[in-house]
């Protein structure tokens, strides 16, 4: 996993509440065996049509948002199944920032365990990078996890919390697998001892 320090990225508004997991990634693309290849199936139904043609109002297929790496979303994102497969293909699609007034819990966990930093902030403070990401061209945000604060260029300043321990293993790239990692030598001389 990559470690996430700070990241500049345009921003693309989902304006849209209760975004669930099945609309993140759809059920019928639930195929893969490994996390890489869901990005091209990200929000397909709403980026597609049924054959196969892009639905040009879709914020994603609009060329000011192409290759945005922060998704503005509203209250109670990524709600539904718990598959965690919605953060991999937000992740293989570009994004590394979800920022939110709220998330389904699951779906928040999942996030973190894949090297996304989903962020809560206030209505009021969604509505206000909603209002700038929308009225302006190549709107950006820098999102430092060491200062756990959002800005932009114009003088916007939005603090955020993360747990310590979450904050830590996204800063440092760790995944549960990564943990048990730093534990080698130890796991290793354990195994040796009781096979002896």
């Amino acid at each position: 996993m990559n470690p996430f320090v700070i990241h500049t990225g345009l921003v693309a508004p989902l304006d849209r509440v209760n975004v669930d997991t099945d609309a993140i990634i759809p059920k019928q693309f639930l195929k893969r065996i490994e996390r890489t290849g869901f990005g091209q199936f990200l929000f397909y139904e709403w980026r597609f049509t049924a054959d196969g043609q892009p639905i040009d109002s879709f914020v994603l297929n609009q060329p000011k948002y192409a290759n945005s790496t922060v998704l503005l979303a509203r209250n109670n994102f990524g709600c539904g199944s718990s598959r965690e497969h919605a953060p991999w293909a937000l992740l293989d699609y570009g994004f590394r920032v979800v920022i939110a007034p709220s998330f389904a819990d699951i779906f928040y966990n999942n996030c973190f365990k894949n090297g996304i930093l989903p962020i809560k902030l206030s209505e009021e403070q969604v509505q206000e990078l909603f209002s700038r990401a929308q009225s302006k061209d190549n709107y950006e945000l820098t999102i430092d996890l060491q200062e756990q604060v959002v800005k932009d260029s114009d003088g916007l300043s939005y603090p955020f919390e993360v747990d310590s321990y979450r904050r830590y293993c996204l800063l440092n790239g760790l995944d549960d697998i990564g943990i048990t990692l730093q534990y080698e030598d130890k796991i290793a001389a354990y195994e040796a001892k009781k096979r002896a």
